[in-house]
This record gives structure tokens, C-alpha cells and sequence, in this order.
């Protein structure tokens, strides 16, 4: 009897699995409550036209200035990028159905890597599906239990979760503080390697990291540097190398990964540029590398008809800098405080995720497109509206975006 009770008594797998769906349903709906409750929502507007400094967006009608786009340097729908794309594709294919090591390497890939190399004046570089994995690739193959790694609090999300996958020994300095830096260096003596870990421009606040303080400390420390170049490649430094460029020491910065998805075409694909044994070890033991699919073809021929075109001229690296001051200035000029100093990213900061959501959709309605940040992505009470300021903007668009910053802000009370 008592087993004809537990019988008839317990669930059917399938009524447990149908039970253990309601509970997960359950936890979801209160998480994401909660995330409305906070005024942290994202909502994903549809663009429906390609990207540029004017789009249509759906539902609204006329065109839109886009003041959110990494796209630096608007080569993202430039026409000689879109041709290489075409063509590539029509000679390489639609992609490669495999990893780089089994049959995914054509010389269209040899080719943008050794291009990339060149730019950036390293040995070698090797090409990832992004940045993100370029960095979720690097540490955990570089470093060892042997091994310590220091790191700016700010740095980008995809350089944390790189660095939690590797076995070295975990250090944190204070955002852009050289002395908490040194401090953690002399702390980091007893270790075979160190590697200090920064974001050459931190892409939330738009400032730059003192690169000649942190190699100075380096080479004092006996540590090698690594940066991510990912919002400043193409545009910053007299030729666009980068910070490393801009702040005179390319000879001392051991490591750069960086984007082909923002100033360099803005489609996809990430890479690591350095010594040619590290690049050759990533090769054989980056887990991201070595178990992604190859970069799609039309993806390879972009980047590098991208990087043709930087290299051939530097005029629309020094429009864009003058376009991002014009910016800045009249920000500032009309009561906003403007985060970072001489960087296209400009985050107007307001502090509150609500008025920052608020004012950012306001914004649309006046045919700017921007998009407020709030917690997780920044910190909390730390909320901002992000603008980046693209080469493809006229000085008119400029104007046109601080007329409707000024108008919404007084609205919200945010100006006076």
C-alpha cells in the first residue's frame, strides 16, 4: 500500500519538468521586473536603413542623426568598403564552414593579419570573431599560476572576464591611479611574469589612460603592457595607430588587441597584434581562436579595404578631432558636464538612470538618436547619455544635436 501511495503520489517527469518551467519562468519575471523597477531597461530600437550619421529608424518617420554609433571614422557604409565586400564575396564565398586550423584559412585572412601587423608596426597579429573573444583568448593561453596580472578597475568587460578565465594571480588598481598601480607591482615582484592589463580609451567615460606612466612603471617593474585599443584605433594619434601612438610609446606597449567592428568598417572581427611567439602560441592554445569559425570573407575584405583607406590619409582623423572639440565645447558652453577630454565619446553625465532613459528617448523625438547608460553597464548613480561623434558629421548635425540636448534638459530640469 505505501508504495501504491508514493505511486500515485509523485509527478511524471513530465509534470516535473513542466513544474521546474514554472519556476524558472517565475524567477525570470522577477528578475526582469526588477530591472524595470530600476529604470535600467534597454529597449533595442530597429534601425531600418544601413548605418551613417543620418538612419531611419521604424516607427518614425524622416531621418534620424545618429550621435550612438562606434562607427568613428563612417567608413561603415562607405562605398569603396561596401564594393571590397562585394567582391570578396563573390570571389572568396559566403564563409568557411570551419575553424581557422581544419579549412578556414584563405590568403584573404594571411593577408589582413600581416596588414595589421604593419599598422600597428608589431611582428604579427592573428585574427578573432571580435574583440571580445580576442580578449576571452589572450590570458588564459599567456599567463600561468607562475604568473600575476594587474588590472584597471574600469577596464572593459570582455578584458574582466579574460582575465577571471586565466590561473594568474588577480591584481585590481584604482582607475588610472599610478601609485595604487606601483603599489601593486612592488606587491607583484614575486611572481615570473606581470602583466599590467588597461584600456587605451575607456569607452564609458571617454578618457585616455596615461600610457607613459603605466610603461614607465613597467619597465621599472620589470612588467610587460597590454592595451585595448578598441575605441581608439583608426582615430587616435596623427596617423590613427592608436593611444599608444598618441602618447609616443609604441615601442613599449608589448600587446595590443583591438576591433574591426567600430572605426575599421564596423562589421565584425577582432584581433591580437604583438610578438610573433605569443601571436603562434595563440594559435595553438586560444580556446576562441581555436573553436570559432573563420572570419566570414565579405567581413576580411571590408576591414582591410578600411585600413587601405586610413592609411592612405590621415584627413579624416584630424576632421573628426576638430568635429569632437566643436562638440565638447558647446556642451560645456551651455551648462552640461562632458566626461573624458578630447575623445569622440562624450558621456553628458546626468547621474539618474530614469532621466537619463527619459531624456535619451525625448531626444529621439527631436530626431536624435542616443542612447542613455545606466547600472550594470556604468556605475550606479553614475548614469549618462553616451554621444560619439562621428567624421561623417556635418558641423551642422553638431549644432542640430546640442540645440535638442539644451531644449530636452531644460524640460527634465536638467539645465536651468
Amino acid at each position: 500500500m505505501w508504495a501504491s501511495f508514493m505511486w500515485h503520489g509523485a509527478l511524471s517527469p513530465g509534470r516535473r519538468a513542466h513544474s521546474a518551467l514554472a519556476q524558472l519562468r517565475c524567477i525570470l519575471d522577477s528578475e526582469l521586473e526588477g530591472i524595470r523597477g530600476a529604470g535600467t531597461w534597454k529597449s533595442e530600437r530597429v534601425i531600418t536603413s544601413r548605418q551613417g550619421p543620418s538612419i531611419r529608424v521604424d516607427g518614425i518617420s524622416g531621418g534620424i542623426l545618429n550621435f550612438c554609433a562606434n562607427n568613428y571614422l563612417g567608413l561603415s557604409s562607405h562605398p569603396a568598403v561596401i564594393q571590397a565586400g562585394l567582391q570578396t564575396l563573390e570571389e572568396f564565398g559566403a564563409g568557411l564552414s570551419s575553424t581557422r586550423f581544419i579549412c578556414g584559412t584563405q590568403s584573404i585572412h594571411k593577408n589582413l593579419e600581416a596588414k595589421i601587423a604593419h599598422f600597428h608596426q608589431r611582428e604579427d597579429a592573428i585574427l578573432y570573431p571580435s574583440c571580445f573573444d580576442a580578449n576571452a583568448g589572450l590570458f588564459e593561453a599567456l599567463l600561468t599560476p607562475e604568473d600575476a596580472v594587474l588590472s584597471d578597475e574600469l577596464n572593459h568587460a570582455s578584458i574582466i572576464d579574460g582575465i577571471r578565465l586565466c590561473k594568474a594571480h588577480k591584481y585590481r588598481y584604482r582607475h588610472l591611479d599610478m601609485a595604487d598601480l606601483e603599489a601593486k607591482l612592488k606587491e607583484a615582484q614575486k611572481h615570473r611574469l606581470r602583466l599590467v592589463a588597461t584600456d587605451g580609451a575607456f569607452s564609458m567615460d571617454g578618457d585616455i589612460a596615461p600610457l607613459q606612466d603605466i610603461c614607465r612603471l613597467a619597465a621599472q617593474y620589470g612588467a610587460l603592457v597590454f592595451v585595448d585599443e578598441c575605441h581608439a584605433t583608426g582615430f587616435l594619434g596623427p596617423t590613427g595607430r592608436g593611444t599608444d601612438e598618441l602618447l609616443g610609446v609604441m615601442d613599449q606597449v608589448t600587446i595590443i588587441n583591438s576591433t574591426l567592428g567600430k572605426a575599421l568598417g564596423g562589421a565584425s572581427g577582432g584581433y591580437t597584434t604583438g610578438p610573433e611567439p605569443l601571436v603562434s602560441l595563440l594559435r595553438q592554445r586560444s580556446r576562441p581562436y581555436l573553436f570559432s569559425n573563420s572570419l566570414p570573407p565579405a567581413v576580411v575584405g571590408c576591414a582591410s579595404k578600411a585600413l587601405d583607406l586610413l592609411m592612405e590619409s590621415n584627413a579624416i582623423v584630424q576632421s573628426m578631432a576638430a568635429k569632437t572639440r566643436r562638440f565638447r565645447s558647446k556642451m560645456e558652453a551651455a551648462g552640461f558636464t562632458v566626461s573624458g577630454a578630447d575623445h569622440p565619446i562624450c558621456p553628458v553625465m546626468l547621474g539618474d538612470a530614469r532621466l537619463s532613459s527619459q531624456m535619451a528617448d525625448d531626444m529621439l523625438k527631436k530626431g536624435i538618436f542616443v542612447i542613455g547608460f545606466s547600472y550594470p553597464v556604468v556605475p550606479k548613480g553614475k548614469a549618462r547619455i553616451r554621444v560619439q561623434i562621428s567624421a561623417v558629421h556635418s558641423e551642422e548635425d553638431i549644432d542640430r544635436c546640442v540645440e535638442a540636448f539644451v531644449e530636452v534638459g531644460r524640460l527634465h530640469g536638467a539645465l536651468p
